[in-house]
């Protein structure tokens, strides 16, 4: 045996921390460090989906229109969306290889308390220009966080349990979705203290600034990052601690770690380069990463940022349009349960196919529907099927590259994503004005099914496989 009342053996000195990790069993402190590191990530996402909620607050105070003039037109609601994920693109195509560089522990404080900044200096804007210049730097900083966030828990859980704990962090962050929708739908119609309402729910979403200097407290660095950069002492240092307190909640000793024929990677990898992704296995494993998130935005935000003003379209008031979407994104964290269940049981890629198939089908009847029950009904199907996708395929994108390029090559396929998010908003805003609702969702069903055929063919199979051998 390893580990006996938490006193390390000599033998670790012979196996690599990915070996050692990964035969650390689920434990109360794993679920520590992965809320810990989710608290962030919740911020994210109350950033990203916060603008579904507040479309009907800046259309109605005059700042924003609901449709565009003109490709690009900054007094269209789409430019509020467009120069977020504009700042989000650059964040994770021009610096998703900081992570790789100065470490996910740096990177993931900074990134927060950067657009946490952004978001509060927006909160006070008056002008649609002024306005998307602080929300394009709001969305740099997002962009880098949230491929931190994916690598980051990646490299800290063992292999068996990566995709539980990854849909588990998921979890607790699509707990903002409904906080921010429910907050909306209380503050967005009215004045609160002399300030717009829509800028309070701003206002809450720049706390994550403070809340980072007390989340960061007690989080390691990824071992596996600092051994593949050589210093291997600060590696072993932290998995001793991490097998101490593993050994303290068990209160069983640790079976000795397997020296796998992958584990001497750990002692090839250097800083990595961005043609590495491009060369085998590597290739094709980016080309339908790549179109896998460009479409994927179609469903997640082209659905999620819309709903308030696609059903404000279909005739359906202001109160009832906010009360509508606050009902279907109290669905949004199903979702990751379903992910938390079937993570482990049922191959990943297959989960992502399942889930882009019900969006498709159910987007397209929501777009139909009239009636409150049905509307409801698809609407929080479509959200259910749109964040059991969230929950997995952050957990398998993360895992598909090796630890040297593992966020500058995450950063770059999901860039595609945020390159798709500038024009999703533009594409919804001209097919709405032209064509109606049912347009819209003609357009996401399709992208739904390039997923379908992208994933099915060519996405490897991950679960219960070590990333080391993941990545041969």
């Amino acid at each position: 045996m390893y580990m006996e009342k938490g006193v390390a053996d000599p033998v670790h000195t012979q196996a690599g921390v990915s070996a050692r990790l990964d035969r650390l069993p689920p434990t109360r402190y794993f679920l520590g460090l992965v809320a810990r590191i989710a608290m962030g990530g919740w911020f994210e996402f109350y950033e990203l989906f916060m603008a579904a909620y507040l479309a009907l607050g800046l259309i109605h105070s005059g700042m924003y229109r609901a449709t565009t003039e003109s490709l690009f037109d900054v007094n269209g609601f789409a430019s509020f969306l467009g120069s977020f994920f504009g700042g989000m693109f650059i964040g994770t195509v021009a610096l998703g290889g900081f992570s790789d560089r100065f470490g996910r522990r740096s990177v993931f404080t900074f990134a927060m308390f950067a657009y946490s900044i952004a978001t509060l200096v927006a909160a006070f804007q008056n002008d649609p220009l002024a306005m998307d210049f602080w929300r394009f730097w709001a969305g740099v900083g997002i962009g880098v966080q949230l491929i931190t966030v994916d690598t980051y828990i990646s490299e800290l859980t063992p292999y068996r349990t990566r995709g539980k704990y990854m849909a588990f962090s998921i979890l607790i962050i699509l707990t903002s979705v409904p906080t921010v929708a429910v907050l909306s739908w209380l503050v967005v119609p009215h004045h609160v203290l002399g300030l717009d309402g829509w800028r309070w729910v701003m206002i809450v979403g720049s706390a994550g600034g403070v809340l980072i200097w007390f989340v960061r407290r007690g989080l390691p660095e990824s071992p596996r990052w600092l051994e593949s950069k050589g210093r291997t002492a600060e590696a072993d240092a932290i998995v001793t601690e991490m097998e101490r307190n593993v050994v303290a909640q068990t209160r069983r000793p640790l079976p000795a770690p397997a020296l796998h024929a992958a584990d001497p990677q750990a002692q090839q990898e250097g800083r990595g380069s961005f043609g590495e992704m491009w060369k085998r296995p590597y290739l094709s494993r980016t080309v339908m990463l790549s179109v896998f998130n460009f479409c994927q935005t179609f469903g997640v935000y082209g659905f999620g940022s819309w709903v308030p003003v696609l059903l404000y379209t279909k005739g359906i008031t202001l109160t009832h349009s906010l009360l509508y979407t606050m009902v279907i994104a109290c669905a949004t964290p199903l979702g990751a349960v379903g992910a938390i269940a079937c993570a482990e049981r049922f191959q990943r890629k297959w989960q992502l196919v399942g889930c882009a198939l019900v969006v498709a089908v159910f987007g397209v009847l929501f777009g139909f529907v009239r009636e409150p029950a049905l509307i409801l009904v698809c609407g929080s199907a479509v959200t259910i099927a749109n964040n059991w996708l969230i929950g997995i395929f952050h957990t398998y994108q993360a895992e598909l590259y090796p630890t040297r390029i593992r966020a500058r090559a995450v950063g770059f396929v999901f860039s595609w994503s945020r390159f798709s998010s500038i024009f999703v908003g533009f594409w919804v805003a001209a097919l709405l004005k032209h064509f109606g609702v049912p347009a819209v969702f003609a357009l996401i069903s399709s992208a739904m099914f390039v997923i379908v055929v992208m994933v099915g063919a060519f996405g490897p199979r991950t679960n219960g496989i070590r990333l080391e051998e993941l990545s041969q």
